[in-house]
């Protein structure tokens, strides 16, 4: 009798065809106090990295994008003020609360014709090949099934010479400063998840899906074997997070 395949979900073994409603439980949970969150748990950190994802696009006005696994529209934001009013970006999530928090945000910002937001999977993308001058995924590629599929899907909706842009949570390059950070994960992260979300599970599965998230090395292998070029990648704050650039030829 064959055996179902079975995946991550934090430290746990599922089966396969149960991630993607439990990631979709957690996101619709704490979708309304996703930002907050972001902001006490990296104390504003996270913003500086999602500045330098922005910079380093290329992007020009009237250029397109997408921000895969978009949320709440940071980084969507930041390209949009590239492209101009003439350019296009598009939010794409696989959750609807998310998607509607970061369209509300938009609006409120006063970003109203060139931002659309699309909901659907990151590993099936729903456009045509080359679309984009480029895609980007802010720390959502951790909460797919499979990362080969989404960075091929990013990959084949990019035009040539366009880039994929990846930045999430990744290994500190310090054996010390990991062992603090280890320490803030597994105990301050939960506590503050708990107090202000009322979902402890949801801050107890990020730290658990970041340590298995593959090391940078890894994740520049993945990217460069869905046929990406001159792929490299940037440790950011002592490699608690990282930025993986690569290009479509």
């Amino acid at each position: 009798m064959d055996k179902k395949p079975t995946t991550h979900f934090g430290s746990k073994i599922i089966p396969v065809e149960e991630k993607k409603g439990r990631v979709q439980d957690i996101f619709t949970s704490v979708a309304d106090k996703y930002d907050l969150m972001n902001d006490l748990m990296s104390f504003g950190i996270h913003r500086l990295w999602k500045r330098f994802v922005a910079e380093k696009t290329n992007l020009k006005p009237g250029d397109s994008a997408i921000d895969v696994c978009g949320g709440t529209a940071d980084i969507a934001m930041l390209m949009a003020k590239r492209v101009g009013e003439k350019g296009r970006i598009v939010v794409y999530d696989i959750n609807r609360e998310m998607l509607e928090t970061g369209r509300e945000k938009c609006i409120d910002r006063g970003f109203l014709k060139s931002i659309r937001y699309v909901q659907g999977n990151a590993e099936e993308i729903a456009f045509a090949d080359n679309t984009f001058h480029c895609a980007t995924v802010g720390f959502g590629i951790r909460n797919v099934t499979y990362l080969e599929k989404a960075f091929g899907e990013m990959a084949r909706v990019v035009k040539p010479g366009g880039r994929v842009i990846c930045l999430e949570f990744s290994h500190p390059t310090s054996k010390t400063f990991s062992k603090l950070y280890d320490l803030y994960s597994f105990k301050v992260m939960p506590e503050i998840g708990e107090v202000v979300t009322g979902n402890r599970e949801a801050y107890t599965y990020l730290p658990e899906s970041i340590r298995k998230f593959p090391p940078q090395e890894e994740l520049k292998k993945i990217m460069e074997d869905v046929g990406l070029f001159k792929v490299k990648y940037h440790n950011l704050f002592n490699g608690i997070a990282a930025v993986h650039i690569g290009i479509k030829v």
